[in-house]
Formats: structure tokens, sequence, C-alpha cells
């Protein structure tokens, strides 16, 4: 009797330690380069991380390590996730110049019309477009912010014209470009080093979006912010999530499935709507301190008119890459001016 009673308890033992491996967590690290406090975390990396935990019934765990905890630099983010150093990644794809040529068409200036939603359902819709830009990742969600707008320490501006000489701060390359165009000269760093650049006087301005304001203080660092009319914006950024293939590949088919039902098109409109609402806390902050200039119709003109001239320079750039840039762009505005806008 007790030799069957040892069996049987070693049987119930083996079946819940069975049972317990099939229930097993998997554990993905996911990490950025933004503080906890940031609207990226708060608002789309912690709701997203959650719904994909309750998704899969408390089988998948997501924890999120924000300021580049995990060690290196915002540039180095797409070689983690590429690498698996880390499992999943949110960061700005101009941190890496020259990975992602085909995706820089909704950065320009011109396509992208100051809303994030907008641009970034366009975006998921393009994605046979720019796949070969994602080949060795897997994309879990592509997005834009609501939109660059320039904040400067101590000049308003409302032409092309008042930017002569200046030194502001660019996102990427492009960035760089339309900087260059409105007769600014471009600095390129990632954005958690601008409010020191801008305190000692290495930038005399920025451009990034109003969303960024809380977590960089820009209200106390800058007196002037510039947007186009009706909130229209100089281009934007381009971000990702993205999860490293062989970690996704790994999962057993219910859980791939819990992250394609959380991935591009299942939430580029709740993301990007997101991105949009976050501009109004920004906003609300210039207003309380400084001056928010939005340029009127004509004004605006001479800022486009400029920045067609960076999307030529991105066509003929795209061509000596073997690829019908102009065919991209007209297909991006088609896309952005069909998607709906916030």
């Amino acid at each position: 009797m007790k030799r069957i009673l040892a069996v049987a308890t070693g049987l119930v033992t083996a079946s819940m330690m069975i049972a317990s491996a099939s229930a097993q967590e998997v554990n993905l690290t996911l990490h950025h380069f933004l503080g906890p406090k940031a609207p990226a975390q708060t608002q789309m990396l912690e709701p997203w991380a959650k719904s994909v935990e309750e998704a899969s019934g408390g089988r998948i765990k997501v924890e999120i390590f924000p300021a580049m905890s995990l060690g290196g630099k915002p540039p180095e983010l797409y070689r983690q996730v590429r690498d698996g150093v880390v499992d999943i990644v949110w960061t700005v794809l101009g941190y890496t110049p020259g990975t992602f040529p085909r995706s820089e068409v909704f950065e320009l200036p011109t396509v992208h019309q100051g809303s994030a939603k907008q641009t970034t359902i366009a975006f998921t819709e393009a994605f046979d477009m720019v796949a070969e830009d994602f080949k060795d990742v897997k994309p879990i969600l592509l997005h834009t912010h609501g939109g660059q707008a320039f904040h400067m320490v101590n000049k308003p501006v409302r032409k092309p014209e008042d930017l002569a000489g200046l030194k502001i701060r660019t996102p990427s390359r492009t960035g760089g470009w339309t900087i260059e165009a409105y007769g600014a000269e471009p600095v390129g760093m990632p954005v958690p080093e601008v409010p020191e650049a801008l305190s000692k006087g290495v930038l005399d301005g920025t451009m990034v979006p109003f969303e960024i304001f809380p977590a960089l203080k820009l209200q106390e660092l800058t007196q002037y912010s510039t947007e186009g009319a009706g909130g229209t914006r100089f281009g934007t950024s381009t971000f990702m999530i993205a999860m490293n293939k062989d970690r996704y590949d790994s999962l057993p088919d219910d859980l791939k499935k819990v992250i394609d039902d959380h991935s591009m098109a299942n939430i580029a409109a709740t993301y990007g709507a997101v991105w949009d609402g976050i501009e109004n806390g920004g906003k609300d902050l210039r207003k309380s301190r400084g001056e928010l200039i939005e340029l009127t119709a004509e004004e605006t003109r001479a800022f486009d008119a400029r920045g067609q001239a960076v999307v030529d320079r991105w066509i003929k750039e795209a061509a000596e890459l073997g690829l019908d840039g102009a065919a991209m762009v007209e297909n991006a505005r088609a896309l952005v001016a069909k998607a709906p806008a916030r």
C-alpha cells in the first residue's frame, strides 16, 4: 500500500510539474530610452504590456526597462533587439541612420500633416513598401509622434529666415536636411541630451513634438514654440516597437497569436490617437509659460516651399538605392490623406 501511495504521489507531483511547465510565464524584456514617467511609457508601453499579459492569461510577462537601464545608448537599441540582447525595444528609427531608408518617406515635411494617428495608420498600411527595412526584426508597431515644432530659447520663428545660422537639434538625417533647408545648422543628438544642450547654449532651439515638454521641462528652457497653420508640422520622426525574431519564433503558436493580435494594424489607430492626445498637455505647458505661435497659411507655405526641396533631395537619394522615391512619396501622401486624423 505504501508503494502504491508513493507511486500515486509521484504521478500527481509529475503531473503538477508538467502543468506548471505548460503554464510557465514567458518573460519579455522591453528596453527604451525615455524615463519611466514619460507618456511613451505610461500611455503606450505600459498599457500595451498589460493588455498582452491579460490576453495571454498571465503566461506572458513584459518587464519594462526605461532610460537605457539595461545599458548602452539610445542609438544602440536597434542592434540590441536585432541581436537578442533584449527581447523588445521602442526606439526612433532615425537613431540608426541608413538602416530604414524606405521608412524615411513618412518623416518628410509635406508628407506628414500633423496627425500621429493619420500617419501611423498610413505607415502601417504601407508596410509592403517598407518591409525590407524590418527584415531582421519582428515589427510590433510602426508609428510617428505628432510631428516637429520649433522650440526656441529666445527667438520667435515666423519665417524660415528667422532660423538663419541658428543651431537646431534634429532627431534624424531627414530632420537635418529640413533644418538646412530653412537656413539653420542641424545638430544631431538623442532627445535625452536636449535639456543640457539648451541650458548650456549648445543649441538655440530644438525640433520635437509638444508631448515631450513634461519630460524635458522645455517650458523652462525655451520661450517660443512655432507650428504650422492648423497644427501642421515640419516633418516628424518615425518610431518602432520591435521584437527579436528568434524570441518571437520560440513562442508557442497561441502566444505568437497574442503578440500578433497586439501588433501593427490591430493597434495602429489606438496608439496613433494616444500620441495625438498627449500633445495637448505639452501645448498647455507652453501656453502657461512662453508663447505658442501658429503660423498663418501664407507663412506655412513659405516653409512648405523649402520642405519640398527636402522631398526632392530624398527622392534623388532613394533612386541611388534603386528605389522609386517619387512613387513612394506619392503613395505615402495618398495614404496619409485618406487616413482618419485624430
